[in-house]
């Protein structure tokens, strides 16, 4: 059975509805604050029916997609999860704040086998954003809403209390307390790439092995289990049969992410709510493959991205404009209805007119795990740039994590025996080019380099040229080694600053009313506080986020407050009496 995933070219010939069309950018302007859901999967390209893939047993997100509008060019601003939610939460690419590199929290750690020489050497730390920068759901929190967080938190900033009245692995709508909207952001990783780990090939740890077997009893008797011989073997990776069994093992996975959909979307229905919901789907990045995932190649970029308004608005459009990640955040700050801070770096791509389409996108590699680099990559319709600026680091480095997949240890084993066709075995060369360039309209999966042929000089000058406007603009901290960002710009002498505790003050009564005003002398922290009775607080009882003075409540007999700045440790907790 063949797959049919949408490629540019195929993309220009999908039609648009012209009703469709003209109502989808005035459709979250008829609604009035609406509840939002965002469903943020991982490690997953348009691997779905609604794109074109005929394998892919997909009915609930294809039903998303013909009930909403339906996103086609759309890229994270980095192949890896860390750095792309970092991105997607703060609306700024990951390498103007520092979090351009996977897992900043474990910088330095030793996580690879005995034997291997680990190449990343420091100490771990979070991106400390600009003061100015908050996450939108904070900022969507400061405008109203109820903000409620199910499964990942990997921001790379630290876990602020902040950002969500309520987190955790086991959060649902039954945590909602109904007085607000809500905005609830819900993670699944049934189509993570260590899905395809198996017990026999792990290499990693014991706890992998453990996990891996847990995932292993996700598949009962009888599962549909997709066939190796039906899937098509994309152009960036050999035809094996170890690639065709992951593959495989990964449409499985796709059945399961779409079980997964569809239930959260039932439990909508179950409380009346889909007609107050504007529900969005995507990934965090691309499909978790060797030359997908970790790299700036649209296969580790390309996402799908899904938007069901309530009650059939906009219902069945297609969008083949350029949407980059850090839109995100200001087009859910617009559909709430939320101020929109001028630093933020992308648009808005749901309630403007469009008038103002993106002409590029820009992607980065930092660090991967324990191999250091740097590459940046822009893209427009048609071309891809990238730059790589390490020299000596193949494409796929020995990473670790990387080498329990069975496509990975396939891809290592034919390159021994010599079996890869040379585009596959560049990816083992340590002499990677300082400059590629794509057509991707005739190649793409990016896998012939056009970047010394000179009738290709025209395109390449620009889209580099197009990448150092973009990177100075944004401030692109590259010039820098990890360490030395850290030291310069976050963690002074490599300890991790504290945010200074907050100050209460409480003002004269007016009205029989006192008021509380509470500050911190940290730039940019985020204040949070809660009013006590006489019994004293609730260990569980929600920190409300500080922005504007409050009423103390009647019976309240203290207030405890802290505060936050992204990056930084969080304050104590200041307890001030109210009697």
């Amino acid at each position: 059975m063949a797959i049919c995933l949408l490629s540019p070219l195929a993309v220009m010939l999908v039609t648009m509805r012209p009703a469709a069309a003209a109502a989808a950018a005035d459709t979250s302007r008829q609604l009035k604050r609406p509840n939002i859901l965002l469903m943020v999967v991982e490690d997953l390209g348009p691997r779905i029916g609604a794109y074109g893939d005929t394998l892919a047993h997909t009915p609930n997100i294809d039903k998303l997609a013909h009930e909403g509008v339906m996103f086609t060019q759309a890229f994270t601003a980095a192949g890896v999860c860390s750095p792309s939610r970092a991105a997607l939460i703060m609306g700024l690419h990951p390498e103007t704040f520092g979090a351009q590199h996977m897992r900043v929290s474990s910088f330095g750690e030793i996580r690879i086998p005995p034997g291997n020489a680990a190449l990343s050497v420091g100490i771990p730390y979070e991106a400390v954003p600009p003061a100015y920068a908050k996450a939108f759901p904070e900022l969507l929190r400061a405008a109203g809403y109820e903000t409620l967080n199910k499964g990942k938190t990997d921001y790379q900033i630290g876990n602020p209390f902040s950002i969500w009245d309520i987190s955790g692995d086991d959060v649902s709508l039954d945590d909602w307390s109904g007085e607000k909207p809500f905005f609830l952001m819900m993670s699944d990783n049934n189509t993570h790439e260590s899905r395809l780990f198996r017990p026999e090939t792990t290499l990693y740890t014991p706890r992998i092995v453990d996990r891996v077997a847990g995932y292993m009893g996700r598949f009962k008797d009888g599962f549909p289990f997709s066939d190796p011989l039906d899937v098509t073997v994309p152009g960036y990776l050999p035809d094996t049969p170890r690639v065709r069994r992951d593959l495989a093992r990964q449409y499985d996975n796709i059945r399961l992410l779409d079980n997964w959909v569809g239930t959260v979307i039932s439990d909508l229905a179950r409380r009346s709510l889909l007609d107050s919901t504007v529900i969005i789907f995507t990934t965090d990045h691309g499909d978790g493959f060797p030359r997908a995932k970790r790299t700036v190649y649209d296969s580790g970029l390309h996402v799908p991205f899904i938007v069901r308004f309530p009650k059939g608005q906009a219902a069945g459009t297609v969008r083949h404009d350029l949407i980059s990640f850090v839109d995100l955040a200001p087009s859910l700050l617009s559909l709430g209805r939320a101020p929109l801070p001028s630093y933020l770096q992308g648009r808005d791509v749901l309630t403007s007119d469009r008038g103002l389409a993106r002409t590029h996108i820009f992607a980065a590699r930092g660090r991967i795990d324990e191999y250091p680099d740097r590459v940046r990559a822009v893209r427009d319709s048609r071309y891809k740039y990238v730059r790589n600026e390490i020299p000596g680091r193949p494409q796929l480095a020995p990473v670790s994590y990387r080498e329990n997949a069975l496509m990975m240890q396939s891809l290592r084993d034919e390159h021994s025996a010599g079996r890869l066709r040379p585009a596959f075995s560049a990816y083992f060369s340590k002499d990677r080019p300082l400059e590629e360039l794509y057509d991707i309209y005739t190649d793409p999966h990016e896998t012939n380099n056009l970047a010394d042929h000179p009738q290709f000089g025209h395109v390449k000058t620009r889209l580099a040229r197009a990448l150092q406007d973009h990177r100075q603009q944004t401030g692109d901290l590259a010039p820098l080694s990890e360490t030395e960002m850290v030291l310069d710009h976050m963690w002074p002498k490599g300890e991790q600053p504290k945010t200074l505790a907050p100050l209460v003050r409480i003002n004269d009564a007016k009205k029989g009313k006192r008021e509380i005003t509470v500050s911190s002398l940290t730039g940019g922290a985020s204040i949070g506080y809660r009013f006590c009775e006489a019994q004293g607080c609730d260990d569980d009882a929600r920190y409300h986020l500080y922005t504007q003075p409050v009423i103390v409540p009647p019976h309240a007999v203290t207030i405890e407050s802290k505060a936050i700045r992204y990056g930084f440790a969080e304050s104590g907790v200041v307890v001030r009496s109210l009697e």
